[in-house]
């Protein structure tokens, strides 16, 4: 019991610390994960085989964490090498395409595509924000699009903020439909062993079903806000060229076909064998040998301090797995729903969006793997109906407030350091709205495609 107890009170203290911020998160996971290990594994349990088990070092080592035919990835336990390599990879290629300017020259093609008209360039950007989220770190997303629409705002003298929070949703949103969008779908990809086309083919339906009304919500709100005065006299000679935001023309080929290669070898694991771990590790590869020369500057732009963030939560999770804290979880929300398949999704979706909308996603969706996995053994329970909704509620339920989310911070970050600051007030005006549409659609669409 005491065990169990200091288990517990390590994991709140790490939520509370990295809701303060007054620490930086991944210095929290880390000390967290430490104690974890030496006063609960170590001091409590003296058990050498729980530190074992919680560092998952052996998993690494072995093919199958590699190159799985035939076979699903193995579930993970403890730390989730699977994920940390696979987003190290990603980091990397997606530094590359900065580097070479290829997200500043998509927003500016898009937004000559639709000859800077505001409407048609607010609805163009939300769709751009989601598609490239779905591939992409929603993080790296909004930096680049909120980024573009101060400029192009400041040109075109239209108010940004209302395109910023729309594309900030819709990043979210778009995250949710793919394995590799957004941080806790991976998790729940490497640790339960499902593939990008399981993701493409669930929530990628329930995300593009949802973006349908998602953009017409925004367009209803905002159109008003967004009519610019400089609209009817536009000229798109005024305006940058695309081939000026390409910094580098090799690069930009190179990074855009490895980009390819990444998409396509995602899409096509399940069949190929190669897990998301080889992936990760492969692209990472041929980006910094395409680099040549700059690729120590890429490694320099690693973000190290979420994947070590990533390694103490995984650790602290470990903790309350090992000393059976999530079966207990696991049983409580087993009883409390009576085995009622219905219910069980509803108290998914919405305790994982209200809990995304004020702590972080990542956490909640590591802690929640193990707890899900348990409920699957109740018979009529499908694990497959419970990773759904926990994916759509912890990728959606994080847009409701400014600090639900990574992608949230950083939007509304640009735009204040561009001189329109955007209050909790404005924001949760009009995104929580649109998160409780979209967890309504997501809970609906789960209980009569599913049950």
């Amino acid at each position: 019991m005491t065990t169990q107890i200091l288990a517990v009170v390590i994991f709140v203290l790490m939520f509370l610390l990295i809701m303060t911020e007054k620490i930086e998160r991944h210095i929290v996971t880390l000390l967290c994960g430490l104690a974890t290990v030496t006063v609960v594994f170590g001091i409590c349990m003296h058990s050498a085989k729980a530190v074992i088990a919680t560092l998952n070092l052996r998993g690494i080592f072995t093919t199958a964490f590699w190159y799985a035919p035939g076979a699903s990835e193995e579930a993970s336990v403890g730390i989730n090498w699977a994920t940390i390599i696979f987003i190290a990879g990603m980091m990397i290629m997606v530094e590359g395409m900065a580097k070479a300017g290829f997200f500043r020259w998509l927003c500016i093609t898009l937004a000559k595509a639709v000859r800077y008209k505001t409407i048609p360039l607010f609805i163009a950007f939300m769709l751009m924000s989601a598609v490239l989220a779905m591939f992409i770190d929603s993080i790296t997303v909004i930096l680049f699009l909120a980024a573009v629409t101060v400029e192009l705002a400041g040109m075109l003298r239209f108010d940004p903020v209302p395109m910023i929070m729309s594309e900030i949703f819709c990043a979210n949103l778009g995250g949710s439909a793919t394995m590799c969008g957004d941080p806790p779908n991976i998790i729940v990809g490497t640790s339960l062993g499902y593939s990008f086309a399981d993701f493409i083919t669930h929530t990628g339906v329930i995300a593009g079903l949802s973006m349908i009304f998602v953009v017409l919500y925004f367009f209803l709100c905002f159109r008003k806000q967004l009519t610019s005065p400089v609209d009817d006299k536009a000229a798109p000679e005024a305006f940058p060229s695309p081939s000026e935001a390409i910094t580098d023309k090799r690069g930009f080929i190179v990074s855009s076909g490895i980009f390819i290669i990444a998409i396509v070898l995602l899409v096509t694991h399940a069949m190929t064998g190669l897990t998301v771990a080889f992936i990760g590790l492969f692209i990472a590869a041929i980006t910094l040998i395409a680099a040549g020369r700059d690729a120590l500057k890429l490694l320099k732009k690693l973000d190290y301090k979420t994947l070590l963030f990533f390694i103490g939560l995984f650790v602290v999770v470990g903790g309350l797995e090992q000393t059976g804290i999530l079966e207990l979880a696991a049983d409580f929300i087993g009883r409390v729903s009576g085995g009622n398949i219905y219910l069980m999704v509803a108290i998914i979706v919405w305790v994982s969006g209200i809990a995304s909308a004020f702590v972080d996603n990542i956490p909640f969706a590591a802690t929640m793997i193990p707890i899900i996995r348990s409920l699957a053994t109740i018979p009529g329970v499908n694990l497959e109906v419970l990773a759904w909704s926990l994916s759509m509620g912890t990728d959606v339920g994080g847009s409701a407030t400014p600090i639900g989310a990574s992608a949230n911070v950083v939007g509304t970050s640009v735009a204040a350091k561009a001189g329109h600051p955007i209050g909790w007030g404005r924001y949760c005006r009009y995104m929580f709205p649109a998160t409780v549409i979209v967890m309504v659609i997501s809970m609906l669409f789960i209980w009569f495609q599913y049950i």
